[in-house]
């Protein structure tokens, strides 16, 4: 009875200090995962600035009046971009917001040639979704679709409830995607951030679109559980 009893202890002590050592090295995982995202989002935004930026030297030379509304609303973007600075997920109605203030920022610089739809339903608004996770797809879409044609080119921004499943969708009718020169660069900081945030429970892929241009499509989880890292969805 007196081994019995030291033997159930024993194991006790080992049940007690694996959990233990589970606990710590999920903690430990969770900031890794942590810093990466930190690290691939601060990435975004000095690229997205340099761009803004330089729209707006442009039109200083054009159009002032076109410039200081475009550095308007390139104030108003930063304004809500470090508002949300430590979030790592926003309500889909804030990301369209700060996204439909970056297309007109891009259509100041196309001029005529570039026009835009944002399509997205009331029920999918209160959705949370990455922050900044559209504007890339929006900008590889201006960059190898729109900038490449000749006359004008149209930008579509789609999302949708699918079930427990939020679809979002960045179309352009650009020149397509060719067998040479593959997936479109740039987006690999998309699919890691993907990858941090939700593991398998998401899909990102690109495709040209029958009607020519091309089509990036995210499928991202309904919800986040609660023990995933930074899932507190401030």
């Amino acid at each position: 009875m007196y081994w019995l009893i030291v033997a159930a202890a024993h194991v006790e002590r080992l049940v007690r200090t694996a959990r233990e050592r589970e606990r710590r090295q999920l903690r430990l995982e969770a900031q890794l995962a942590d810093a990466r995202l930190e690290a691939l989002r601060a990435q975004l935004q000095p690229h997205f600035l340099f761009n803004a930026l330089n729209t707006i030297s442009v039109l200083m030379h054009e159009n002032v009046d076109s410039a200081e509304r475009i550095l308007l609303q390139l104030s108003a973007l930063l304004r809500r971009s470090l508002d949300s600075s430590e979030a790592h997920e926003v309500a889909l109605g804030e990301e369209i917001g700060f996204l439909e203030s970056y297309l007109e920022i891009e259509r100041a610089r196309f001029g005529g040639r570039l026009s835009y739809e944002v399509l997205v339903p009331d029920e999918a608004l209160g959705a949370r979704v990455p922050t900044l996770i559209l504007q890339p797809l929006v900008e590889n879409a201006l960059r190898h679709g729109i900038a490449m044609r000749a006359g004008p080119g149209r930008v579509e921004v789609k999302a949708r409830r699918h079930g427990d499943t939020l679809l979002l969708s960045v179309s352009d009718d650009g020149q397509g995607l060719s067998q040479a020169s593959g997936e479109r660069v740039g987006l690999a900081n998309t699919r890691a951030r993907l990858r941090l945030l939700y593991a398998d429970r998401q899909r990102f892929g690109l495709r040209n679109s029958d009607d020519g241009g091309v089509i990036a499509e995210i499928e991202l989880p309904g919800d986040v559980p609660n023990d995933h890292p930074r899932a507190d969805r401030r």
